[in-house]
């Protein structure tokens, strides 16, 4: 699941000359590739982080919560750690930047396919993922100056809307017309978004979010 035509292209022709892997489907947004899931029901979605309508992470975490037998392997342009631990919360089972080698995505494929996770080059068990996860969770609570679980809580898709409209720099009387909802409200979702992101003010929440690739440039013209 990419927006981009070339990349997914690519991705598809290396698949395709896979006799042990078949594509039953291509999304070029996060709301495209939800509908495809759940109408094909593959058995590993390659899932890009930087997806327009909806993103990667909340795409992962919306297939994942109604199917666990379901594999979703992230894909990104912007690597760090912090976003790893994000795709694994959400359900992935497997992170990469988008210029990983062939033959380990390949691999990857496979491994994920039989249950098994895949971060870092390891090849993990579901016991060894919930330990990786607490290990990295305490170590990020180590250097977080906010509550590291409201830091890393995931946005609902009501805030990820808001936050988008801020990124265009609509003020908040403009965001509640565009969405039919009261000032108040939507000063509510701006306080739960800053809290969540650990920001100061919304031009951070539109930087933080730019910077991870939730929203892209384009979403914002």
């Amino acid at each position: 699941m990419d927006d981009h035509p070339v990349f997914r292209g690519g991705l598809r022709g290396l698949l395709d000359l896979e006799d042990s892997i078949q594509v039953v489907g291509e999304a070029q947004d996060g709301r495209q590739a939800i509908e495809l899931a759940r109408a094909l029901r593959p058995q590993v979605i390659l899932m890009d982080v930087n997806l327009p309508i909806i993103n990667g992470m909340q795409a992962t975490r919306e297939l994942t919560a109604e199917r666990s037998d379901l594999a979703v392997i992230v894909l990104t342009a912007y690597h760090d750690d912090e976003q790893m631990l994000q795709a694994m919360r959400a359900g992935a089972v497997g992170y990469f930047p988008k210029e990983v080698a062939p033959s380990e995505l390949l691999d990857a494929i496979r491994t994920v396919s039989h249950g098994k996770y895949v971060i870092n080059d390891e090849v993990l068990v579901k016991p060894q993922i919930a330990s990786w996860l607490i290990n990295q969770f305490e170590s990020m609570q180590q250097n977080a100056e906010a509550e590291p679980e409201e830091t890393f809580r995931s946005l609902s898709a009501r805030e990820m809307e808001i936050l988008r409209l801020i990124t265009r720099g609509l003020s908040n009387k403009e965001i509640a017309k565009a969405l039919g909802i009261s000032r108040q409200t939507v000063k509510n979702h701006m306080t739960s978004i800053l809290r969540k992101l650990a920001v100061n003010d919304r031009t951070q929440a539109a930087v933080y979010a730019l910077r991870r690739g939730w929203i892209r440039l384009q979403d914002t013209e």
